[in-house]
């Protein structure tokens, strides 16, 4: 993406825009630069949102690198993308690693429960993806987003899994 795209964000509770930064710099949502990412002024919001945003806009090894440099090791939200990011990598023992940690951090963390029951479906194992589509019904209900996106990926699994019988 060009050094001046700006992309909205979303799917992770960040707020307004976000402008990509060239490899090295992160987005600093206070100020609307891009600052170099070892520097002190950034703060673990503007980290977290732009880490997010590399990972959701497909630049997962700079957002692990990103997200790496938050100071709270334990942000349910940091664990849950960073174990997104190794998992689109192809990762996947990372990224259920990650997934857990979230958890761990925040049981009702729905999100980081339907990207993990994203990766079980990867990994043939759509036995705990339904666990965790129960889980998330238990804790926002069935009308929740993250609800509605892992029980279409688990129809999915299943129609593409009646194809091959």
């Amino acid at each position: 993406m060009p050094g001046g795209a700006v992309a909205a964000g979303g799917g992770g509770g960040e707020s307004g825009p976000i402008k990509s930064c060239p490899r090295g710099q992160i987005f600093d949502g206070r100020t609307g630069q891009c600052i170099k990412q070892s520097s002190t002024a950034i703060d673990d919001t503007s980290r977290y949102a732009y880490g997010s945003w590399l990972a959701r806009t497909g630049r997962y090894g700079e957002a692990i690198e990103v997200l790496s440099l938050v100071e709270n090791k334990d942000d349910p939200r940091v664990l849950n993308y960073l174990g997104y990011a190794n998992r689109q990598l192809g990762r996947f023992e990372v990224g259920l690693g990650f997934y857990r940690q979230a958890l761990a951090a925040d049981p009702d963390y729905v999100k980081a429960r339907e990207y993990l029951g994203e990766a079980y479906l990867v990994l043939e194992r759509p036995e705990l993806a339904r666990e965790q589509l129960r889980e998330i019904g238990s804790r926002c209900g069935t009308g929740c987003e993250e609800y509605a996106l892992l029980a279409e990926a688990i129809a999915d699994y299943d129609a593409a899994l009646a194809r091959r019988s």
